[in-house]
């Protein structure tokens, strides 16, 4: 990757030299904010960020603290550090901008509602895959969830325990099968082949695999069918009247896996804890079923995710503790260690997608926003028809009109948008633009269409600000034909 130059405009006060970061550097070092001029930086605001009007703020009702908010002065801020001043500092725009302590916060509220119960935060990986986010979920305890080899391959090199590991997916691939043996990740049984294809990864390796069973439990979690996984039409799981099939399958090779669990998964962006509950008790009265055939059955993991209050409207949504205290006793009743699977509400509400206005056009009946990010950056609103809520860093002009705007990207198609019909004071060319909730399912699916290259991520941390992933370059983009 071609060095990475250090930032074209400093932070106020502090001045940075304009040259190269050394090849062998840590990216972590390419922006830092020192404890003292952070403090500074909050005092620039006329009041804390918690005094913010914002909608990024929690209700009133609510002790929910979030990272983003407005201040009196009309800038947006992210733990106290003014994202107008980060958007001056950084290489380029559009980038991604989290806040550490909110990743830590979220995980928190996870192991208090867990309190009790033997358990596993089992963090799913494809919902945002930044190393350094993982080495920080990992350093909380958390596991990880999987999908594919190559998600086993950086939770391993994040340092996640693979003991503490599920491998899901409906058609894992047996050269992924076989590293998942050798490590001793929990892997799901999904289907005949999958079975199949587990069995001869653990002859490859000559270990035993715990496994669990996927078994569909057909709740309807009643959310966009892109992500439900619980219903009867999903790809994902056993049939459930092929059970004694499996279980008559797991029995005959009792040398090669170790049946301690069943799973199954819901879908995300869940706002009904009643949910889990409906799930709980089938999957109970599947292992008390199980049970009675001699399988000395250890957990329950219980997948699918808590939605967030995307549209900013001070939404009550369950809480962790809500969601662990609607499966508790049945839990205990049973003496099960339950595995989570938190993807979104651990790191969704910590990021914003910042980006840069590049102009405001009319076709006569509709108004848009033109700005330098794309369903190429963030796809969720062209892909699910998703809302995120969008708003400006910084004041806008005191005679801007507020009108309805469709906020677009630059990428070739129709469906590029990151919000539509949005309410929005009509912003200068160059001003600041933000689409919140953007650390889940954003940048780990994030593309190169139209050879827009994947952004920069930083965070806050205590005050400072540190990049945590480099941007893409159009020389990283050549080096794949090299050679060729």
């Amino acid at each position: 990757m071609a060095a990475t130059q250090l930032l074209t405009r400093p932070f106020l006060p502090l001045r940075i030299p304009q040259k190269p970061i050394p090849s062998d550097l840590s990216p972590t070092l390419s922006i830092r904010i020192t404890k003292k001029l952070a403090l500074s930086l909050r005092a620039s605001a006329s009041q804390p960020p918690r005094a913010a009007a914002s909608s990024a703020a929690a209700p009133a009702t609510s002790s929910f603290h979030h990272c983003f908010s407005k201040g009196e002065d009309g800038f947006l801020y992210c733990e106290g550090v003014r994202v107008q001043d980060v958007m001056e500092a950084v290489e380029r725009s559009p980038f991604y901008l989290y806040s550490k302590d909110q990743v830590t916060r979220n995980v928190e509220a996870y192991k208090e509602a867990l309190q009790g119960l033997r358990s596993v935060i089992g963090y799913a990986i494809k919902a945002n895959n930044n190393l350094k986010i993982l080495e920080h979920l990992q350093g909380l305890g958390c596991g990880a969830v999987l999908v594919s080899g190559n998600e086993l391959r950086l939770a391993l090199r994040a340092g996640f325990d693979p003991t503490r590991c599920i491998f899901n997916g409906n058609g894992k691939l047996l050269e992924d099968l076989v590293l998942a043996a050798e490590k001793g990740v929990f892997v799901n049984i999904d289907s005949e082949f999958d079975l199949e294809n587990i069995v001869t990864a653990a002859r490859v390796v000559g270990k035993k695999v715990p496994v669990l069973l996927r078994i569909n439990p057909d709740v309807d979690p009643q959310v966009h069918p892109y992500v439900a996984t619980g219903n009867k039409t999903s790809k994902f799981g056993i049939r459930n009247e092929k059970l004694q099939w499996f279980l008559d399958a797991v029995k005959s090779h009792s040398n090669e896996i170790n049946l301690v669990g069943v799973h199954c998964h819901l879908g995300s962006t869940i706002t009904k804890v009643d949910i889990f509950r409906d799930a709980a008790i089938l999957m109970v009265n599947f292992i008390d079923e199980i049970r009675a055939q001699g399988f000395q059955l250890e957990y329950l993991n219980i997948g699918g995710g808590l939605g967030i209050d995307y549209h900013h409207t001070g939404a009550v949504l369950p809480t962790p503790m809500d969601l662990i205290n609607t499966v508790r006793e049945l839990v205990l009743s049973r003496d099960l260690k339950l595995i989570i699977e938190p993807g979104r509400s651990l790191i969704a509400n910590t990021c914003c997608l910042v980006n840069k206005v590049t102009g405001v056009k009319t076709n006569g009946t509709k108004n848009f926003i033109v700005i330098d990010g794309s369903m190429a950056e963030l796809i969720r609103p062209s892909l699910y028809g998703a809302y995120q809520h969008i708003e400006l860093v910084s004041p806008p002009p005191a005679d801007a009109k507020v009108s309805t705007f469709d906020v677009v990207g630059p990428v070739c198609e129709s469906a590029d948008f990151l919000g539509k019909d949005r309410d929005l004071p009509t912003p200068a060319k160059g001003a600041g633009l933000v689409v919140h909730d953007a650390g889940a399912y954003c940048m780990s699916m994030a593309s190169t269409y139209n050879l827009k290259m994947r952004p920069a991520e930083y965070w806050v941390d205590n005050g400072s600000v540190l990049k945590i992933r480099h941007g893409e370059t159009i020389e990283d983009f050549v080096k794949f034909f090299d050679g060729l």
